[in-house]
């Protein structure tokens, strides 16, 4: 009877755990659009050459950590005439880049633990590297062919006339309250500037972020029998068809690929789940995300918006039938994932280096010289 109470009482502390992660990643998404949003709309509508684009699309969406907020400000200066639907989809590109930026932050916070700290990178940038590995295959194929936008045209005109269905997220709908909750009282109640106060937010949520993760981790592991790992993995590991149809469905429920993963992160660095088997939840994580604004551009009625959440759709489509069937290409992501996790064992201020160089100041220094030089 005592087991039982504690084993209960364990996974109610993993429910209000994982519900305070959700909140910090939520807290910290709210703060970077507080900052970036406005500066992300400026990039944006600044260029037409594509290389700039995808690395637009990249620093962009690492400023705000969501690629839906990078799509929609795209889908609407698409429908304003202001980007072409061929500009828009080097941005588009891009944004898949940059979405990926918030699972990785999520795995700095076992930085402290090394062991851990090698599998949460592993398991955290096995979705950069597939993202990056689509983006080499898929920009310049598109570049010389336009493919992927005489497709997505196509795909329009079967679905001309398609109505929109509104569809609510569980995650956004129990964490909103407590994420506006604490942003009303940082501005209305502590009367701080807002750019104070999104400062604030970023802090407040790292410290939730640590400690949901340091304990997550800690109660997974005196929770779980030792024959889980082997289950999860047999189940996933060997049916790849089914955890890729588990991360579009859940991914689609909660709208968010981004959550998706970084609610892997933990479970890899706990041991609970092998990066291979989390990799095909990873790449269903990716098509699912595009499910919602493609229902959103049906209310629209805009066919250049349509257009864009089907390229968007394509884009991850396609890269999962490209490589994941294949081994040798399939192993590449892991492969380099798992290189960089043992580097970060290493060295930790790599990994660092990593989040800074790729999704900030690489992509900032090469739209600043551009600028410079237009």
């Amino acid at each position: 009877m005592g087991h039982r109470v504690t084993v209960a009482a364990k996974i109610i502390f993993i429910v209000v755990l994982v519900y305070c992660f959700l909140v910090s990643i939520g807290l910290m998404g709210a703060a970077f659009k507080g900052f970036g949003k406005g500066f992300a709309e400026s990039l944006i509508s600044t260029t037409s050459n594509p290389f700039v684009g995808l690395f637009i699309g990249v620093l962009a969406t690492s400023l705000v950590q969501s690629s839906s907020t990078t799509t929609s400000i795209v889908v609407g200066m698409v429908g304003s005439g202001v980007l072409t639907v061929s500009n828009a989809i080097p941005i588009v590109m891009g944004a898949n880049i940059g979405t990926t930026v918030t699972n990785t932050i999520v795995s700095l916070g076992h930085v402290s633990r090394r062991e851990e700290f090698r599998r949460a990178i592993a398991g955290a940038t096995v979705h950069d590297f597939f993202n990056l590995i689509c983006v080499l295959i898929m920009f310049p194929l598109n570049l010389a062919t336009g493919f992927l936008e005489k497709l997505a045209w196509y795909m329009e005109g079967l679905f001309a006339g398609v109505g929109g269905i509104k569809f609510t997220s569980p995650i956004k709908t129990i964490t909103k309250p407590t994420i506006h909750g604490i942003e009303h009282v940082l501005t209305h109640w502590l009367h701080l500037a807002d750019r104070v106060a999104y400062i604030v937010m970023v802090a407040i949520s790292v410290v939730i972020l640590f400690f949901a993760l340091v304990y997550i981790v800690r109660t997974m592991r005196s929770l779980v029998i030792e024959k889980v790992e082997s289950v999860l993995d047999d189940v996933l590991g060997t049916n790849a068809l089914l955890a890729i149809l588990s991360g579009m469905i859940l991914t689609f429920i909660i709208q968010s690929s981004s959550i998706t993963t970084s609610l892997l992160v933990p479970m890899i660095a706990a041991g609970i789940l092998s990066i291979d088997a989390a990799f095909p939840i990873v790449i269903g994580a990716n098509i699912g995300t595009t499910g919602t604004s493609i229902l959103a551009s049906f209310a629209t009625g805009n066919p250049s918006a349509i257009v864009i959440a089907f390229v968007h759709f394509l884009f991850n489509l396609i890269g999962v039938l490209v490589i994941y069937p294949i081994k040798p290409f399939r192993t590449i992501p892991i492969n380099l994932a798992k290189a960089l996790g043992d580097l970060a064992h290493e060295k930790r201020h790599y990994a660092i280096m990593y989040v800074l160089g790729v999704f900030f100041v690489v992509p900032g220094l090469l739209v600043l010289v551009y600028k410079l030089l237009t």
